[in-house]
């Protein structure tokens, strides 16, 4: 599992977030806490959380971007509740998780004119099988969801 143990190869839930949602936001953020052990040079971050670093163990400092493993995002909801400065983008899926982050976020919010994410696989775009949203918390978080699309608060 994902940043439970020592990644050893890529795994299922190697899906990088595309540049252009970057470049749509124009932020710097303090910390990709959710980052792969080779890095992703275009992510807007000062510092970066590794497996090896263990973003769910090392305390979070500043405005937070994650991309959490799809494959068991709760602890990383859990630990954004906590911090309450960031954004992430996650899966629409139901589950409890999810019911407690749209009652919790500050601004919910899907890029305009997107239905599915492309993420980055294996160094090429790829359609993720289901729909993604932006959860933001802060003041600095909903004003960068506002430069993406419409932002439910």
């Amino acid at each position: 599992m994902l940043f439970r143990s020592q990644q050893e190869q890529k795994t299922s839930d190697d899906h990088y977030t595309p540049k252009w949602l970057f470049d749509k936001m124009n932020v710097q953020f303090d910390m990709d806490v959710a980052s792969p052990p080779e890095g992703i040079p275009y992510i807007p971050a000062k510092r970066y959380l590794s497996i090896k670093e263990n973003g769910l163990t090392t305390d979070w400092e500043g405005f937070v971007w994650c991309n959490p493993p799809y494959s068991d995002v709760e602890p990383w909801v859990n630990k954004m509740q906590s911090h309450r400065n960031g954004i992430m983008l996650l899966p629409m899926v139901k589950s409890f998780w999810r019911l407690k982050v749209w009652k919790d976020a500050d601004g919910i919010c899907e890029p305009d004119g997107v239905d599915r994410v492309k993420f980055i696989h294996k160094g090429k775009e790829k359609e993720i099988m289901f729909p993604t949203f932006l959860a933001g918390w802060g003041d600095k978080a909903i004003e960068t969801l506002n430069k993406i699309g419409r932002v439910r608060i």
